[in-house]
């Protein structure tokens, strides 16, 4: 699992004194720097290969300014070009949201997907979700 802790800003509060749903997938694709370092080490967008294709999000609690949230990031499976990615965000032990998305490793000179490498597909492997009965 990959995590990482934002401090939520103010100006991700909304009228309602919670944390805008609009900051959530935001805060979702900050998690998954990790992830885009294996494909791209430098984080060059002139080199970029993780293309965004689908992404859902379940919105369980309300999430506060003030208190830090801490986003975790598995992965849920790896395919020939593509992955998946399961991840929840934590406020004060709360799950207060959770998502899927899937990735593509893409060529944008091609405009095609991609075999993801072996040993990237190693070390997403290191990082599957497991179910918790």
């Amino acid at each position: 699992m990959f995590h990482k802790i934002i401090e939520p800003r103010v100006s991700e509060t909304d009228g309602a004194g919670h944390i805008n749903n609009t900051t959530i997938p935001i805060w979702f694709e900050s998690g998954r720097d990790e992830i885009f370092r294996l494909f791209t080490p430098d984080l060059s967008f002139s080199n970029w290969r993780c293309v965004i294709i689908k992404m859902n999000v379940d919105y369980v609690s309300q999430i506060y300014y003030g208190r830090p949230v801490t986003v975790h990031t598995w992965i849920a499976r790896v395919g020939n070009s593509s992955f998946e990615v399961y991840e929840e965000i934590h406020q004060d032990g709360i799950v207060c949201a959770k998502g899927n998305s899937t990735y593509v490793n893409f060529n944008f000179e091609t405009q095609k997907p991609e075999p993801i490498p072996n040993e990237i597909k190693k070390t997403l492997s290191e990082h599957l979700y497991e179910v918790k009965e």
